[in-house]
């Protein structure tokens, strides 16, 4: 992919120090980091018996020693298990700083994902600064589900891609009806299916509404109910019908996305993904699986094209 030219000056990026672990729950709590754009995922705890599970962790080193200090105030003996959602960066980078003493936990397909992707991210936005890293793979991979406890806290892994990525889980915690989404919900910020599916998100999102989850933690952007669930659901049907149209009028995915009316949701963060998105839309439209590898960086390319420079990553 030829080198994007360089981006505006992007405004400053949020201050780690002001990220904390906060309750939605009992025992149970959400690290988010606003305002959700490239690379700024959310995490999650839960903790109860002396036992926890963390969910996802960050994409730089700072923030990761930042997510370390905010679960030993809560956990002081650590989390026993970290959950990775799927394989991208942001919510795998940081298992180093609680791996080996936990055991890191992921779908089959996302440990092979990691392996393969590398710190392959950190060539993407060379300004950032991403401190030490070192990849640690999941030590325990699965199929389907798997039930993890923290002490009288159930949680339920559920296989639930592909949908944002090839395989996706979402953590489950039944008796606070607490949903940790990854990827697959967004919240004031645009879906991102490039690598996943467009079907196989929408066929995931009514899997995830039919739990009845009261607290919704997405990968990005606030936590809320279950209305973030719907607000994506409503982004992926219209771009399915965007794509259906585009495809009618013989509009390449670029194209179709500098006519669109985002109309709604043009208020979502990171918009440039529409056109990456409309990629994973068309090739399903013309056969493609759910899943299937595609041409990322012809994808992401035409987006860094549409944005006008590569989109700011505030890491």
């Amino acid at each position: 992919m030829t080198a994007p030219a360089p981006a505006p000056a992007p405004a400053p990026a949020p201050a780690v120090q002001e990220t904390s672990l906060r309750a939605v729950a009992e025992g149970v709590y959400a690290f988010e980091q606003p305002p959700g754009g490239w690379c700024l995922n959310n995490a999650g705890l839960i903790t109860a018996g002396g036992r926890a599970v963390l969910v996802d962790t960050v994409a730089t080193e700072s923030r990761a020693l930042r997510l370390r200090e905010e679960v030993l105030r809560i956990a002081p003996d650590g989390p026993d298990f970290v959950v990775n959602t799927h394989f991208h960066g942001d919510h795998v980078f940081g298992n180093s700083h609680f791996a080996p003493s936990a055991t890191v936990v992921a779908g089959e397909q996302t440990r092979s994902d990691m392996a393969e992707s590398g710190l392959g991210l950190c060539h993407l936005w060379p300004q950032v600064e991403w401190g030490r890293i070192e990849l640690a793979l999941p030590d325990l991979t699965f199929r389907d589900t798997l039930t993890l406890r923290a002490g009288d806290l159930t949680v339920e892994l559920l296989q639930v891609g592909p949908a944002h990525t090839a395989d996706d889980v979402v953590a489950w915690v039944p008796q606070r009806r607490v949903l940790f989404t990854g990827d697959v919900v967004w919240s004031g910020v645009t879906p991102f299916v490039l690598m996943g599916s467009l079907q196989g998100s929408l066929r995931a999102l009514a899997r995830l509404r039919a739990l009845g989850p009261q607290v919704v933690v997405p990968g990005h952007g606030p936590v809320g109910g279950p209305e973030s669930i719907d607000a994506t659901e409503a982004y992926l049907r219209w771009l399915g019908a965007l794509a259906q149209d585009g495809l009618r009028d013989g509009l390449t995915p670029l194209q179709a996305a500098e006519a669109a009316d985002l109309g709604e949701f043009g208020e979502l963060l990171d918009g440039e993904r529409l056109v990456a998105n409309l990629h994973r839309a068309y090739g399903e439209l013309r056969g493609l699986a759910p899943g299937a590898r595609i041409d990322v960086a012809a994808a992401f390319g035409e987006m860094v094209r549409f944005h006008g420079g590569l989109p700011a990553c505030h890491a």
